[in-house]
């Protein structure tokens, strides 16, 4: 052994080694499946209730189900944007929407992260802001902490346990809920929920409203596994595994938030641009949970905060990406576009992602911007 190796591997340093092989070998619990199973899994009790958000074109008995159906002038669809506990924002602009009176009856809205967990009450309609209101600006949110302390994610999936939100969702999502959706489902409108696959790592796109009309017994419980999975940020809350059958076979996928595949989505361009459409009327609002705007901080000099630092900077780059391409089609197609987004700076800690006053401020900031009528723009701004 060289003095090299000697002198690093000492009492203070083998721990390290000890963890890496440790997490390295360890089992994943789950039954091995390859590429060709995953791509043929379904789960029992549903049929062509979500597909994958970069698959190609597929045939039109697949994707009519999703298409919306409407005979309004102008349909309308939402999408919602992860950001944590920037989905504060979102509930500002919605509750405002609401009292000016000219919130439209979203034809589809689609949700990521916490944007899915908003998306259900933004789809069932204005009766349902009051409750988001608690969801996010009542200290609720202090119950989602629920720090795991085994080895801070080196022997756990996460460092939260995920209880908390999963006891939240299950608060919130009923089967009342669940019925209601199916409703609105039956009615030609459209819920989508995005996942992220750990597996395939593929980012799929999950019908709600198809899975809450389909009578399945295991409806209420699904749904609420995906958007548990939606909004569960990889290590800081746990994966969900979601148990699907190919050839006979039982397996586990694993899922988790939907916004590391994307911060946010539309539907396909197949479903936009289907003939019998009225594409040119059809317009599009995006809430964006973040800011777009540079904003200056001057991180610690240490791993965990420039890591965080740097994810910020990828999710911000990633999001101002897919806002470029919306743009780009909607001006090709005729497609109406407003696009709402955090525009000020305001103060947040990773040490506290759940602060009480952030979701404050940029609530008030969507409200107040949304009642002066001045919180769409028709183009991304990123300064």
């Amino acid at each position: 052994m060289s003095y090299v190796v000697r002198r690093w591997i000492r009492p203070r340093n083998l721990w390290i080694v000890v963890l890496l092989v440790v997490s390295g070998c360890m089992a994943s619990g789950r039954q091995l499946y390859n590429e060709s199973e995953a791509e043929r899994a379904r789960i029992v009790g549903f049929e062509n209730i979500r597909i994958q958000a970069d698959a190609p074109r597929p045939p039109r008995a697949v994707y009519d189900p999703w298409r919306p159906v409407t005979k309004k002038a102008e349909p309308a669809m939402l999408a919602i944007s992860g950001g944590g506990a920037g989905g504060a924002f979102s509930v500002g602009i919605l509750s405002a929407w609401s009292d000016l009176g000219t919130r439209p009856t979203f034809d589809v809205v689609t949700g990521v992260s916490t944007g899915a967990l908003i998306a259900p009450f933004a789809f069932l309609g204005p009766e349902y802001d009051q409750r988001l209101r608690r969801l996010y600006l009542s200290d609720q949110s202090r119950n989602l902490v629920d720090i795991d302390w085994r080895g801070f994610g080196i022997f756990s999936p996460s460092f939260l346990k995920g209880e908390g939100l999963r006891r939240m969702v299950e608060a919130n999502i009923t089967d009342d809920i669940l019925r209601r959706i199916a409703h609105e489902h039956r009615s030609g409108r459209r819920l989508l929920v995005m996942t992220t696959n750990l597996d395939t790592q593929h980012a799929v796109v999950w019908n709600v409203g198809a899975i809450a009309d389909s009578g399945s017994a295991g409806a209420l419980e699904l749904v609420r596994q995906v958007l548990i999975a939606s909004a569960s940020v990889p290590g800081v809350l746990p994966p969900i595994v979601i148990k699907a059958v190919v050839d006979g076979k039982q397996i586990e996928e694993m899922h988790s938030d939907g916004g590391s595949s994307a911060q946010f989505f539309t539907l396909p361009e197949q479903l936009i641009l289907d003939p019998n459409s009225r594409k040119e009327n059809l317009h599009i609002y995006v809430i964006i949970n973040n800011a777009l705007i540079p904003e200056f901080a001057m991180p610690a000099e240490r791993a965990l905060p420039i890591m965080g630092r740097a994810y910020s900077i990828l999710l911000k780059t990633h999001t101002k990406q897919g806002l470029m391409a919306l743009y780009n089609f909607a001006q090709r197609s005729g497609v109406g576009l407003d696009i709402a987004s955090i525009d000020v700076q305001v103060p947040y800690s990773m040490k506290d992602p759940l602060d009480h006053q952030y979701m404050k401020i940029v609530f008030d900031r969507g409200y107040e911007r949304t009642m002066n009528k001045l919180i769409w723009r028709k183009r991304p701004v990123f300064k």
